[in-house]
């Protein structure tokens, strides 16, 4: 919502002076507007499901999972297999935020955020 809100009333007045729907100004001013935004709420969230993903395998999945991989080696003191498994989660991670912020510099860069 803050970031549908975050254009001025001096823009949203120029839109309808063009003439513009509700959804043309959806579409071409609020949605671009909240695009920062919604890379944020993104970035966050693609790290801490991974957390959660792993942490949720490592007390409920039987077999299989980066969870279940660590709880198992730790029973059997493989300490190079635990590791491993969090190097691999860090590097998953680190890759899917990398990602994110090369869209958000493509799709926002107009943003003053974005400038450099």
């Amino acid at each position: 919502m803050a970031g549908l809100l975050d254009t001025s009333a001096m823009q949203r007045d120029l839109m309808r002076t063009y003439g513009a729907k509700y959804w043309q100004t959806l579409l071409h001013l609020r949605l671009p507007a909240a695009l920062p935004f919604i890379f944020n709420g993104l970035k966050i969230s693609a790290t801490l499901s991974l957390v959660g993903a792993i942490v949720a395998e490592f007390f409920g999945s039987p077999t299989t999972g980066l969870g279940f991989r660590i709880n198992a080696s730790l029973g059997q003191l493989a300490l190079d297999m635990v590791w491993a498994v969090i190097v691999v989660a860090a590097l998953a991670g680190s890759i899917f935020y990398g990602v994110l912020t090369l869209l958000e510099r493509r799709l926002t860069f107009w943003h003053p955020s974005q400038r450099q």
